[in-house]
């Protein structure tokens, strides 16, 4: 069952009970297209659907647009902390993602995952590859950088702390900003807002669970994560983008060699003063995505004998 909930120009809220019934939030934008696949947008480690909003205006406006359908994972944003925080792990993520498309009534579509959604990508490919007809990995392939890894932890460590609007952006500039030097102030400031909620005295905190950061506990700078080349292969097999912060940690470049090396179709895009995650409804980002999925849709619909 979906509930639903208007919120203007940030999108329509709908809802729904994961297998353990958590209740999960997704933020839509449009309306459906005939003939036009929609897009699920999946957002980072202990980001929200709000980071998807201006991109997803974008994609809605453009060539004949298309209904987007950002998650907010279980403890982010909207959504439901879950009762045990082990249950905070890309398997059971995965899984609210696929109820999700049953409740929303979505059997395949176009996907973009930033970070941590891109991980749950891979999982979803090697668990019912059919949902996804193409997919978008923002910042993210199957070696993570422990370098990024790092980074991430210790800028979690201070998640929690109530701070004035107008700290938002300097404290973003000190903790990343080295990495974004080609992002505006009002990009990056908006980044940093989309991740957090107000307090009752107005202030501004982090809009997720912290027992979420349980998860990060046990992980020591320097311990490289499994790699997820098997899962990887599932991606491959249908058309796929990476696109990769010139300044990243998380992904190198390397990374995404081996993975053309593995994926000779894979359009890779290299993106010029940012760092992770990409901010994808910036400068020609939205144009290439849009240009990229609807490249990608024709050769779905010709590979499955539809129009």
């Amino acid at each position: 069952m979906i509930d639903e909930e208007a919120l203007g120009d940030e999108g329509e809220i709908r809802r729904f009970s994961a297998p353990d019934g958590t209740n999960i939030a997704v933020r839509v934008f449009g309306e459906p297209m005939p003939g036009r696949l929609p897009i699920v947008c999946l957002p980072g480690l202990t980001r929200n659907s709000r980071d998807f909003t201006a991109l997803a205006k974008k994609l809605v406006a453009t060539n004949r647009g298309r209904q987007v359908f950002a998650f907010d994972f279980r403890g982010r944003g909207l959504s439901q902390h879950s009762e045990k925080w082990e249950d905070y792990n890309i398997i059971v993520e995965a899984g609210d993602v696929l109820a999700g498309m049953t409740a929303l009534g979505l059997p395949e579509a176009l996907f973009i995952g930033t970070s941590r959604g891109g991980m749950v990508m891979h999982f979803l490919a090697a668990m019912r590859p059919t949902v996804m007809a193409a997919g978008i990995l923002n910042d993210i392939g199957p070696v993570i950088g422990a370098a990024g890894l790092a980074h991430i932890k210790t800028y979690l460590s201070r998640a929690g702390n109530a701070v004035h609007e107008d700290a938002i952006l300097p404290g973003m500039r000190k903790a990343l900003g080295d990495g974004f030097s080609g992002v505006s102030d009002e990009d990056f400031k908006r980044f940093g807002l989309a991740g957090m909620r107000r307090t009752e005295d107005a202030k501004l905190t982090s809009d997720f669970d912290l027992d979420l950061l349980k998860t990060l506990q046990s992980w020591e700078p320097g311990q490289p994560l499994p790699p997820m080349w098997d899962q990887f292969e599932g991606l491959a097999a249908m058309p796929l983008m990476v696109v990769r912060g010139e300044n990243s940690e998380l992904l190198d470049a390397q990374t995404v060699e081996q993975m053309q090396a593995a994926d000779p179709d894979l359009i890779a895009i290299t993106v010029p003063g940012q760092g992770h995650p990409v901010l994808l409804e910036t400068g020609d980002l939205p144009r290439r995505i849009a240009t990229f999925f609807n490249d990608a849709e024709a050769r779905h619909h010709e590979a499955v004998g539809t129009n």
